[in-house]
């Protein structure tokens, strides 16, 4: 089974970011957006893409910085500009601070579209498909999860759940940031629905096993490792 490749938008127009939404999701790309300089950087910080769609001009700063940023960080996703600035100046610049590609505005949406899965499929764009955490196998490509010798079957959500945590494996990762990979921005983290997915997870990757993999940091949220 094909892994839809995850997209973040950093676009602060919101009709245009709307549409970039609708069509990417359309195709079966999973998109995240955001609207400003700091929301960008906080979801690089929390999440994992394969590409990230970024404009030169946005409230709180330039999507140049964030591309220089990312690189000081060594955050290697690869990165496409978007701009209103035709001016050979402003393309060198921006593949300068470390963008990979740029596209000037207005632009046809299959260009767009083309540009995202070139970049996805240069070295290193893709997240590697398999994550082993102690015998625990997760295989992003086919969705294929195992501990051990056992093949384990997980829903959509379970799977979802598993896979942020192995993407964030050793970290502590915080209910919102957990709401929101595996619903939305607008899902409530702090009812009881996380915790009964947390436990059903358990249930499938721990229960039957000696050494527990998912561990509760109360008032912190949750950390995958041995």
């Amino acid at each position: 089974m094909f892994r839809a490749m995850r997209i973040l938008v950093v676009e602060d127009d919101q009709d245009l970011a709307r549409l970039l939404d609708t069509g990417l999701t359309e195709l079966g790309f999973r998109v995240e957006l955001a609207t400003n300089y700091q929301e960008a950087r906080t979801r690089v910080t929390l999440g994992t893409y394969d590409v990230i769609v970024v404009d030169v001009m946005l409230p709180g700063g330039l999507g140049i910085d964030l591309c220089r940023e990312w690189r000081r960080r060594s955050v290697e996703t690869p990165i496409l500009i978007l701009t209103a600035r035709d001016s050979i100046d402003d393309r060198v610049k921006g593949l300068e601070a470390g963008a990979d590609d740029y596209l000037t505005k207005p632009f046809a949406f299959q260009e767009l579209v083309a540009r995202l899965r070139a970049l996805a499929r240069r070295p290193g764009g893709m997240q590697p498909e398999i994550i082993r955490i102690a015998d625990l196998e997760v295989n992003l490509a086919t969705r294929g999860v195992r501990r051990g010798d056992l093949a384990l079957n997980l829903t959509a959500k379970e799977f979802a759940l598993l896979e942020f945590f192995v993407r964030h494996a050793g970290r502590v990762m915080d209910r919102s940031a957990i709401s929101a990979y595996v619903w939305d921005d607008n899902h409530d983290p702090f009812t009881n629905v996380l915790e009964a997915l947390v436990r059903r997870l358990r249930r499938k990757i721990d229960d039957p096993f000696d050494k527990k993999l998912i561990h509760t940091l109360r008032g912190a949220g949750y950390r995958l490792g041995e």
